[in-house]
């Protein structure tokens, strides 16, 4: 061959880092540099004989396939100042903050502040704040109250939650209005509600504190689920030491919580829903009781005893051999609710059951005929508005009109009287 062919090496492109090393050498130093291969003459091919373009093959991605693109993450910001909102008055205290209505500078949205009651916190933020605020981000729904964004204040226990403004919270308004819900009215509540606690379930979320002071109602109709203060993702492993069962209001704990149990699931929920579904019917609480022993009377009373048939498992709770269970009785729901149908009955008790395995589910409860009979469930935009006690505002008094004319002996008509006749 006429061409040499150069070192082994391949050839690179020198840097300056090479050029140093060569000053170090020395003048003698010899490097071997391949020599450049002639050119080849280039003929002329005809295009027809020319072969078709291969594609360019796919370029590759920046990420993995099973990330998503930068562009799609939340931009991370820091939270905005507590003092971007007009404070406008208190609505509540808790156990766990207090909620202040306000209203935002900027937009002029009216919204709900909840300022986490960090004063006394020794051990960083609470898990109780973290649990509602991963709630409500994991829940959201139209009958779940929406959070909005975190904001902070001028100190670090100054950390406040900002939510939806809502008008009223059903308890209130059972006490202020002058007769209690329709059938169709408590129909179109009770599928909102369960539409809701359907959805936290689907989430994994038990909310453990549902009642009629947390569920809140607008002047449309539409009632959303509030204050996951209790609230925490349940699933399997549960933890050590199973589940506390300092949870849910006295009046809508459930009789397995009541006993001792630490281990449940979606049925304290719906425990729950069933008092608040017949404190709709009565227009007051189903077991208004002071104390847990009171309250287990007064499930007894209600549902009659449990058997071994209605609930298999109450011998193995931890309470269960503390109680004397009295005579077996049957249940007193068509005393208690006369003028329910035998639809609403049957949904009824099956909320209210002793058994958490049989107690009904959300989901289950939708379908239920209760809500398919007569009379149907009403459109929320056509149920009555009232004044807003969160808001300040006051029912106004009726006016004082005059009564009604009535016929006296002596009682004489304008014409009745002799006028002077007119010039």
């Amino acid at each position: 061959m006429a061409d040499q062919v150069g070192p082994s090496t391949p050839s690179r492109k020198r840097s300056k880092w090479d050029e140093d090393e060569d000053e170090d050498l020395g003048p003698h130093a010899h490097i071997s540099v391949p020599k450049r291969r002639k050119a080849k003459e280039t003929k002329l091919i005809p295009t027809n004989a020319l072969p078709s373009p291969r594609p360019n093959p796919p370029s590759r991605l920046g990420h993995s396939v099973y990330v998503p693109q930068r562009t799609r993450h939340p931009p991370i910001i820091p939270s905005r100042s507590v003092y971007c909102y007009e404070r406008l008055n208190q609505i509540e205290e808790g156990s766990y903050g207090v909620v202040f209505r306000a209203r935002d500078k900027q937009t002029g949205d009216i919204v709900a502040l909840k300022k986490l009651k960090l004063d006394e916190e020794k051990n960083g933020f609470p898990i109780t704040a973290l649990r509602e605020v991963y709630a409500l981000m994991s829940c959201r729904h139209e009958n779940v109250v929406g959070v909005r964004e975190v904001v902070v204040g001028d100190t670090l226990t100054q950390v406040f939650v900002v939510m939806d403004f809502i008008e009223h919270d059903l308890k209130s308004l059972l006490t202020v209005m002058p007769s209690p819900f329709l059938q169709s009215e408590i129909k179109t509540l009770m599928l909102q509600l369960l539409s809701a606690v359907n959805h936290c379930h689907a989430n994994w979320i038990l909310h453990r504190d549902l009642k009629t002071s947390n569920l809140l109602m607008n002047n449309r109709g539409t009632i959303k689920v509030a204050d996951f203060g209790l609230a925490r993702r349940y699933g399997d492993p549960i933890g050590v030491g199973g589940m506390t069962q300092l949870v849910v209001t006295l009046w809508y704990r459930a009789p397995d919580i009541l006993m001792g149990a630490t281990e449940y699931s979606t049925a304290v929920d719906m425990w729950s829903v069933g008092c608040i579904f017949a404190e709709l019917l009565l227009k007051e609480p189903l077991f208004p009781a002071k104390g847990e022993l009171e309250l287990i009377s007064m499930i007894f009373k209600l549902l009659g005893p449990p058997t071994k048939s209605t609930w298999p498992e109450f011998t193995s709770l931890p309470l269960a051999k503390t109680l004397t269970i009295p005579a077996p009785q049957a249940p007193l729901f068509r005393q208690k609710f006369p003028y329910m149908t035998t639809a609403g009955i049957d949904l009824l008790m099956s909320l209210l059951t002793y058994d958490p395995e049989q107690r009904t589910t959300a989901a289950e409860a939708l379908k239920h005929p209760y809500f398919t009979e007569s009379p149907l469930p009403k459109h929320p935009d056509l149920f009555g508005s009232f004044p807003s006690a969160a808001a300040g505002e006051k029912r106004r008094k009726p006016f004082d009109s005059p009564s009604a004319p009535t016929r006296a002996a002596d009682y004489k008509f304008i014409t009745d009287f002799d006028l002077p006749n007119s010039p």
